[in-house]
C-alpha cells in the first residue's frame, strides 16, 4: 500500500510539472505567414526564459503601434553572439516572425535585421 501511494504521488507530481512546461513552450502564434515589423526599440527585457523587445512601429496611417517581439531562449541568443547590450533603446530593427493568433501585436522572432544590416 505504501509503494502504491508513493507511485500515485510521483505520477501526480510529474503531471503537475508537465502542464506548465508544455504551456510555456506553446507560443500561441499563427504559422500561416511571417510578419515583418520595423521600428524603434523602446525597451529591452533580457530575462529568462525569453528576451523581449518593445518596438514603436509606424502604422500605414502614420500612427505609432506598440509591438513586442520575443526571441528564443537566452542561451540560444548568447550562442549566436547576442548579449543584454546588443540592442539599446533608440535602435531601429526589423523583426520577422509569427504573430500571436489572436491578433495581439506580439511576434515570436525568427529573424532580426539590425540597422547596419
Amino acid at each position: 500500500m505504501k509503494i502504491r501511494l508513493s507511485a500515485i504521488a510521483l505520477v501526480a507530481g510529474l503531471l503537475s510539472v508537465s502542464a506548465p512546461l508544455s504551456a510555456h513552450h506553446s507560443w500561441p502564434v499563427s504559422y500561416t505567414k511571417l510578419v515583418t515589423v520595423k521600428g524603434t526599440v523602446t525597451a529591452v527585457s533580457w530575462v529568462n526564459p525569453h528576451p523581449m523587445f518593445s518596438l514603436d512601429v509606424q502604422g500605414a496611417d502614420g500612427t505609432i503601434e506598440k509591438w513586442s517581439v520575443g526571441g528564443p531562449a537566452l542561451t540560444q541568443m548568447e550562442r549566436n553572439g547576442w548579449s543584454a547590450t546588443t540592442l539599446k533603446v533608440g535602435d531601429t530593427i526589423t523583426g520577422i516572425g509569427y504573430q500571436f493568433g489572436d491578433g495581439q501585436k506580439i511576434i515570436r522572432l525568427e529573424r532580426v535585421v539590425l540597422a547596419d544590416g
